[in-house]
């Protein structure tokens, strides 16, 4: 591994960036996303901070059971990402589709449309979860 590629990987070990998707999330698991970015739980300790374009994030983190409205946008955020990207699923719908599993206009958990490097389950998934599902992703970036 080159000096050029060990920097970039401790940049972004130091200091990666979210984006947020709610691909049809009742808002549940949103507003924890939210509440781990607050002070309260400062999410900002570990150098994550949130991002409103998939242009710079380095992690997807994804809310909600995919719908067919939201299928495409999701696979297009994903693909916009600069590589080596990782993204979160957090709640049970995001995992498994949850209780929306079934429904005529869901395709499902977010594993079915993109790939996913960590799971948080929960209805809705606590803060402390989600901070300690980011931060064991980020130390397997080597």
């Amino acid at each position: 591994m080159s000096l050029d590629q060990k920097i970039i990987n401790w940049a972004r070990r130091k200091s990666p960036w979210i984006v947020h998707f709610n691909a049809g999330a009742c808002n549940g698991c949103d507003i924890e996303v939210i509440d781990a970015l607050t002070p309260r739980f400062d999410l900002e300790r570990f150098g994550i901070m949130q991002k409103g374009t998939p242009r710079h994030g380095d992690i997807l983190v994804v809310t909600g059971a995919v719908t067919m409205q939201t299928r495409d946008r999701l696979i297009r955020t994903y693909e916009q990402m600069p590589e080596p990207k990782f993204v979160v699923a957090i709640g049970a719908c995001a995992c498994t589709g949850g209780v929306f599993d079934g429904c005529y206009c869901v395709c499902g958990g977010v594993n079915e449309i993109i790939p996913v490097d960590a799971y948080i389950p929960g209805c809705a998934a606590r803060p402390e979860a989600i901070i300690d599902a980011v931060v064991k992703l980020l130390s397997t970036i080597k």
